[in-house]
C-alpha cells in the first residue's frame, strides 16, 4: 500500500489513516480543554502506554479499578483520534488524556486553560528501534524496509508525527511555565518510584506510601506488559499482529546497541546533534 493510502497529511506531518481522520482532527482543534485537564504528549514510541497507566493510578488515588478493566484508549483517549469524540464527554474531573501533537499544533483552548501537561522523551535511537519493530507488526503503517532505510525515513520525519527533533524542539521552550513537566523514559526505568514522588507534586495530590508502593509494582514494564488492558492484546491480529512483535516489547534503555551498525550510529548522532544545535536538549549517545 503506498503512503496515500495508510496516511493523512495535516500540517506536513503523516497520520495513520486507521485512528485520525478529517472529523477527528477538527474536533481536536475545536476541543474544550479543562483547566484541570491533564495531558501526556510524545512523540510516538517514547513511553505513551506506560504513563497512561502511571497518571491515571495517581490521579485517581491509586485506584486500579480502571486500569484493570478499561483498555487504556477508552480511560485516557488520545485527543487528535477517532475515539476522543465517543469518550471525552463520559470522562470525570480531574481529565486525563494523550497526545502525539507538536505544540503549536494544540487546540486553541490549550494556550488559554491552566491544564497540564507530563512530556515524556525517549533517546531517539531506542524510539527508532520500538518503532521500527512497531510498523513491522502494525497493518496500518508503511513497511519500514532495512532499519538502515527506515533510519533515513524517520531522519527526514517522513514517519508518523514527523521529525523527532522538531516535536521535542516545540514542547521545549514553551511559555508553560509550571504548567509542564519533563520526565525521560530513562528516568522513569532508573527510578519509577521517585519520578511517581515528583508526578504527585506536580499534580498536587498525595497517596500514601503503601498506595505509592504499590503503584510502582504495578507500573513496573514487566507487570504491566501482564495487564490486558494495556498491552494492546485486545487488538485484531489483522491490525496489530503480535506474533511479529508484541506491542510492550522490551522496555529497556539501550536497546538500539543490538540494532545499530558503527556507521548508521555515526550517521545519526550527527544528524540528530546537528538539528538540536543551539538547544539545551540531551539525549544518551
Amino acid at each position: 500500500m503506498s503512503s496515500n493510502d495508510l496516511y493523512l497529511l495535516y500540517h506536513g506531518l503523516l497520520l495513520p489513516k486507521t485512528v485520525h481522520t478529517d472529523d477527528s482532527l477538527k474536533y481536536f482543534e475545536s476541543f474544550q480543554v479543562q483547566d484541570d485537564d491533564v495531558i501526556v504528549v510524545t512523540y510516538p514510541k517514547s513511553g505513551t502506554t506506560w504513563m497512561q497507566e502511571i497518571l491515571l493510578l495517581l490521579l485517581n488515588g491509586g485506584d486500579f479499578t480502571p486500569v484493570l478493566t478499561i483498555p487504556n484508549w477508552d480511560r485516557m483517549p488520545w485527543l487528535e483520534e477517532t475515539r476522543a469524540a465517543e469518550i471525552a464527554e463520559k470522562l470525570s474531573a480531574p481529565r486525563a488524556f494523550v497526545s502525539h501533537m507538536p505544540y503549536h499544533l494544540m487546540p486553541s483552548s490549550f494556550f488559554s486553560s491552566k491544564a497540564k501537561v507530563i512530556y515524556v522523551s525517549r533517546n531517539p535511537k531506542d524510539v527508532l528501534v520500538s518503532s521500527f519493530h512497531f510498523h513491522q507488526m502494525a497493518s496500518f503503517l508503511h513497511d519500514p524496509g532495512t532499519l538502515e532505510e527506515f533510519a533515513d525515513q524517520f531522519l527526514a520525519g517522513n514517519v508518523m508525527f514527523g521529525k523527532w527533533t522538531d516535536h521535542v524542539k516545540s514542547w521545549r521552550n514553551t511559555d508553560l511555565g509550571d504548567r509542564i513537566f519533563y520526565v525521560t523514559y530513562e528516568e522513569m526505568i532508573q527510578d519509577l518510584h521517585g519520578v511517581l514522588e515528583r508526578m504527585l507534586f506536580f499534580l498536587g495530590k498525595c497517596l500514601s506510601k503503601e498506595a505509592q508502593t504499590r503503584v510502582t509494582e504495578h507500573c513496573a514494564f514487566i507487570n504491566m506488559k501482564q495487564n490486558k488492558m494495556s498491552n494492546y492484546s485486545l487488538v485484531p491480529e489483522a491490525v496489530m499482529d503480535t506474533k511479529k512483535s508484541t506491542f510492550l516489547r522490551k522496555g529497556i534503555v539501550g536497546d538500539w546497541k543490538n540494532y545499530f551498525s558503527p556507521e548508521l550510529e555515526s550517521k545519526f548522532n550527527t544528524a540528530i546533534c546537528e538539528e538540536l544545535k543551539g538547544t539545551d536538549i540531551k539525549f544518551p549517545i
